[in-house]
């Protein structure tokens, strides 16, 4: 059998190292995964923004672009807010990903740490599962003008300032208006974005599967405003109609101010992210590991 990635990229968390490890520590985790792909017969490169973060100088390194120009395949270490960062970069380049879970959750980094060594090199030649996620383009407009916009992986949200006030928001699908909706907020979520904010503002779980948006108020004044599924081809609008210092985020890391009248436009992107997972991996697994749906079970 042949090596079917022979070109990686490893991706390792860079903006703050995850709680309980170390500088050092991580340092050291990046390297020795490094070489063991190395050891596996891989031409291994370094995220550049990695590299500098880390002062791993261990091997040649590649700005994102480079990785989706070079790159067989992207290893990210990390939690899921490292793997969302450089999902929505890489995936206008069609990079497949393969998540190490270095973080509390895992949703979409699956691998467990201890679990690499033995898990890696069947899916280096060629044995995982591919799920291919949907993404979300999303721009801000003020008096007809794009101000700003981004993609997102997980979910759009708009969200009140920090005064007590709610904020009122004005939903529309396709040019057809929904609702207004007098909240802390509102969520459009993806279905990778289903487990996150928009389950805790109790919104549905969407299988990956399902070619659909979630949209969930936080918070509603008016009880009736519900969750609501909507198929991902439409364009969703949202606009600030009422409230102070309101914003929107994207996957929560990007984020811009918002004023009166603006419009938030939100629609499937044509890029999707890649994620290669172990032989055996079920969407269904995750969420009943994760959520503890095993807890008091028969």
């Amino acid at each position: 059998m042949s090596l079917k990635f022979a070109r990686v990229a490893l991706v390792g968390k860079y903006i703050e190292a995850p709680a309980g490890v170390t500088a050092d520590s991580a340092r050291q985790l990046i390297a020795d995964i490094g070489g063991f792909l190395r050891q596996q017969g891989c031409e291994v490169r370094l995220a550049e923004r990695t590299a500098h973060a880390l002062n791993l100088a261990d091997f040649p390194t590649l700005d994102v672009a480079g990785i989706g120009a070079h790159a067989d395949l992207a290893v990210v270490v990390g939690g899921d807010g490292t793997m969302l960062g450089i999902g929505r970069q890489l995936a206008r380049h069609g990079t497949p990903l393969i998540g190490i879970n270095q973080g509390r959750l895992g949703f979409i980094t699956d691998i467990a740490l201890d679990a690499y060594r033995d898990v890696l090199p069947r899916m280096l030649y060629g044995q995982y599962e591919e799920d291919h996620r949907s993404l979300m383009h999303g721009k801000v407009v003020r008096d007809g003008a794009c101000v700003f916009e981004t993609y997102a992986m997980n979910d759009v949200v708009v969200n009140r300032g920090t005064a007590a006030s709610l904020v009122e928001l004005r939903v529309e699908v396709n040019g057809h208006f929904v609702a207004n909706h007098r909240a802390d907020g509102i969520i459009v979520a993806t279905p990778t974005g289903s487990t996150a904010y928009a389950l805790a503002a109790g919104g549905p779980l969407l299988d990956p599967l399902v070619p659909a948006w979630v949209l969930v108020p936080i918070a509603p004044h008016t009880l009736s405003n519900r969750p609501i599924v909507v198929a991902d081809p439409v364009e969703i609008a949202i606009e600030i109609v009422g409230g102070r210092d309101a914003s929107a985020s994207f996957d929560m890391q990007s984020i811009t101010s918002l004023q009166h009248g603006d419009r938030i436009l939100v629609r499937r992107s044509d890029y999707r992210v890649r994620f290669l997972h172990p032989r055996g991996w079920s969407y269904f697994d995750t969420l009943r590991e994760k959520l503890y749906w095993n807890e008091g079970g028969v």
